[in-house]
């Protein structure tokens, strides 16, 4: 065991997935109306749809009704108080992005070793806008306010490793000295640029973490290709786990300590890049977290492997061995059986690990037979029997989609009542949020910071809003990991109800 601290349909197939769907087990029928939904607490939760006979009447309408989840974000997003904000912001990106191009010529230039095709979402407009709420012209508690009382914010361009320029920001806490626990979160493939996930840049900044987030090569306003003209995205799926590395070494860069491939790849365009991270000083090196949503799910398996016996060694140029404490997998968690067959370097379980899976996946479509409950745990088996800490759930009625915020996407309500000039609250993707804070604050977070005396807490509410009421009943979902006081926290069927 080794652990610290104890888009229309924007080239969808080709994103890569990890998720499915049931549970089985359970208590037996309430009365309740199958499927009807609740509102949270423990007297509340139905659970008549975990164990109804198939094929019968009773599972077709449990189904129908799980299925109909799916259809929710799609419906707010119509409303006309969340269009009225993101058609705007959509104009507003794709200026940004012409005035980028505009200015710097050879970020679409043959000329200089790059190609006039650009990712999918260079513009992030429409879908790859994203929560049109988080920006910084927006009204409302996400935006302006956020970024001037809440977050520093400071765009940054640096170099892989081989020389592609990635655009990314640094997040960091406006109050408190530090140093701040890090996070590096990492995008999902082909359409997903890093608007979609400042969701959990701004939740994590506003529990005490420094962020960075950032476009992969071949992803948002990122180079699609290197100069010698070697492909991003998941046409070449190395780069979810070397960029990873690539951030993670940049994020932890220092005046002392440049990033290193800003020098060796110096001159390879004229675009002036960041040096290193302006936020270093703030930050507490000895704490770091990484997330990471769908093919990004497996760049963080892969990354927190690397180091451990049977995995390739730690290839960062910043530090000397694995610099990881604690990883959220966002549907893409991959296993050791996994790695072999997709052809990724070896996944071996080192650190702790949240994984967290959708019943529908990538292309939902509803269930016409029982799945096998057990084929979202697989992971959590291999850590388990690691003995590294680890929790993996489903999220009951969930998409691919619940933890990229895509407009138009299928998935749960994310936006409920886009007139308060917000989207908070909603169902599967609240419910990541809930548990990727707490999850960070159990191994990240010190005895006199925000978070450290309540995680555990958060993480075992099975009664509560987040617990076992949002926790799928097609597939199982499982937890086992010591708590601050040592004690084992061992549940093979979180919706069923453990002591």
């Amino acid at each position: 065991m080794h652990y610290k601290n104890a888009i229309l349909s924007l080239t969808v197939l080709t994103l890569t997935a990890c998720g499915g769907g049931s549970s089985g087990g359970g208590s037996a029928a309430t009365g309740q109306t199958p499927g009807e939904p609740s509102d949270g607490g423990a007297a509340s939760i139905d659970m008549s749809c975990d164990n109804v006979d198939f094929p019968s009447a009773e599972w077709t309408q449990c189904e129908a009704q799980n299925f109909a989840r799916t259809t929710e974000a799609p419906a707010e997003e119509l409303m006309p108080g969340f269009q009225a904000r993101l058609l705007p912001q959509s104009t507003t990106n794709t200026a940004d992005f012409a005035a980028r191009s505009q200015a710097d010529p050879s970020w679409l230039s043959p000329m200089s070793g790059n190609t006039s095709f650009t990712p999918l979402c260079a513009t992030w407009a429409i879908q790859c806008a994203g929560d049109p709420f988080r920006y910084p012209g927006a009204p409302g508690p996400d935006g302006a306010s956020f970024y001037e009382t809440e977050a520093e914010v400071i765009p940054v361009v640096f170099y892989d490793q081989e020389c592609a320029r990635l655009s990314g920001r640094v997040w960091k806490p406006r109050s408190g000295s530090g140093p701040f626990p890090g996070v590096v979160i990492q995008n999902g493939s082909v359409q997903a640029p890093e608007t979609l996930y400042w969701w959990a840049a701004q939740a994590l900044v506003r529990s005490g973490y420094m962020v960075m987030t950032f476009d992969p090569r071949g992803q948002g306003r990122s180079d699609q290709q290197t100069p010698n003209g070697t492909q991003g995205s998941n046409v070449n799926p190395v780069v979810f786990w070397e960029g990873l590395v690539n951030a993670i070494d940049f994020f932890r860069s220092t005046s002392a300590q440049p990033y290193p491939h800003n020098t060796t790849c110096a001159g390879s365009y004229p675009t002036p890049v960041t040096a290193f991270n302006p936020l270093t000083s703030a930050l507490d090196f000895s704490r770091l977290g990484i997330a990471g949503h769908s093919l990004g799910g497996t760049g963080v398996s892969v990354v927190q492997s690397y180091g451990a016996t049977g995995a390739d060694p730690w290839p960062g140029l910043i530090d000397n061995a694995n610099p990881v404490d604690a990883v959220v997998a966002w549907d893409g968690i991959a296993s050791p059986e996994s790695a072999a067959q997709r052809g990724t370097p070896p996944i071996v379980p080192q650190f702790p690990t949240l994984g967290q899976n959708s019943e529908y996946g990538l292309t939902p479509m509803p269930f016409t037979q029982p799945p096998d409950e057990t084929q979202a745990t697989v992971a959590f088996r291999a850590w388990q029997a690691a003995g590294v800490p680890v929790i993996e759930q489903t999220v009951q009625g969930s998409t691919h989609y619940e933890w990229s915020q895509i407009p138009t996407f299928p998935a749960t309500s994310w936006c409920p009542n886009p007139d308060s000039q917000e989207c908070d609250g909603g169902w599967g993707n609240d419910f990541g949020e809930h548990y990727m804070l707490a999850w960070f604050d159990r191994w990240l977070k010190q005895s006199d910071e925000a978070g450290f005396n309540s995680a555990d807490t958060r993480l075992l509410d099975d009664s509560g809003t987040q617990g076992r009421n949002k926790y799928s009943f097609r597939f199982l979902s499982a937890r086992d990991f010591p708590a601050r006081n040592g004690q084992r926290q061992l549940c093979e069927d979180i919706r069923a109800g453990c002591n």
